[in-house]
């Protein structure tokens, strides 16, 4: 087991794109569908795992290009501390007052730390200023417990492959 870190930050606007963030259906439409409907999906299911967007539901990382992974842990107090890094460097960017305490942000880490622990993924979301907004995951992998059909994207070298 391991764990994957992603983070995304940029415009409101452009994080409540819901479409480019929900995975198409398993299923295509029937071939007699309108063709509109037939081409809506085919969009959907070509822009979705390569959007750079934080996914819906956070195992959904998995499926986006390699090059989104910010870093490996096979450890969960390592992928803690990468969080806990990026919560300091965004802190003062925080809109909720609250959110920029550091007990506030040691709480999320040591939460993620335990979740990781049994296998579960993390995902965190803070508003912040102009309105932007910052997402940041953690995401177990090798096999995923939410999705274990969903491959993991890249393998550190000190983790066996899946």
């Amino acid at each position: 087991m391991h764990h994957h870190g992603y983070l995304w930050h940029g415009p409101k606007s452009r994080f409540d794109q819901d479409a480019l963030r929900r995975p198409p259906h398993p299923q295509p439409p029937p071939a007699e569908s309108p063709p509109e409907l037939i081409q809506r999906y085919r969009e959907v299911a070509s822009a979705f795992p390569a959007s750079e967007l934080p996914p819906l539901e956070t195992a959904y990382w998995l499926v986006k290009p390699p090059s989104l992974v910010r870093g490996t842990w096979t450890e969960p107090q390592e992928a803690a501390a990468w969080l806990s890094a990026q919560l300091g460097q965004y802190a003062h960017r925080f809109a909720v007052a609250r959110q920029r305490d550091a007990s506030h942000r040691a709480a999320l880490v040591t939460s993620a730390e335990q979740r990781m622990t049994a296998g579960q993924d993390v995902s965190l979301g803070f508003y912040l200023e102009r309105p932007a907004y910052l997402s940041v995951a953690l995401v177990t992998c090798s096999p995923n417990r939410g999705r274990p059909q969903l491959t993991c994207p890249t393998v550190p070298a000190s983790a066996p492959a899946p």
